[in-house]
């Protein structure tokens, strides 16, 4: 959970589930990617740990900042690169612009190529 602070007084409080279903739709968005979900790994006291995601994303909050991990499938024949960019600039200002928080990192893993199978 994430306390965003408030003018009024009061407070706001949001999971990291929410976040984590902002950054999932933003990325959807994004032409050229089929959908979110599958491993991503990292590294732990030097071993490589993976760990499935169920909605393709890892969200880690530290104060205001928001760190965020994204496993995606993208179509075949994109430029990985451009796509790449673009779910982190959409993502960066979904959440930035819903929470007030501030993203500091979006990380993505590509992690499937997605081929159209043609009909016989």
């Amino acid at each position: 959970m994430t306390e965003i602070k408030s003018e009024d007084g009061g407070k706001v409080i949001v999971s990291n589930d929410v976040l984590a279903t902002i950054a999932s739709k933003a990325a959807r968005e994004v032409e050229g990617v089929t959908g979110l979900g599958g491993y991503f790994s990292s590294v732990v006291n030097n071993k490589t740990v993976r760990r499935y995601m169920a909605k393709g994303v890892s969200v880690v909050v530290a104060g205001q900042n928001v760190r965020l991990a994204l496993a995606v499938r993208v179509k075949m024949d994109i430029k990985l690169h451009e796509v790449s960019k673009e779910i982190q600039v959409r993502v960066k200002n979904a959440i930035e612009t819903m929470t007030g928080l501030d993203v500091t990192e979006v990380n993505i893993r590509i992690g499937a190529i997605s081929v159209e199978r043609r009909k016989a």
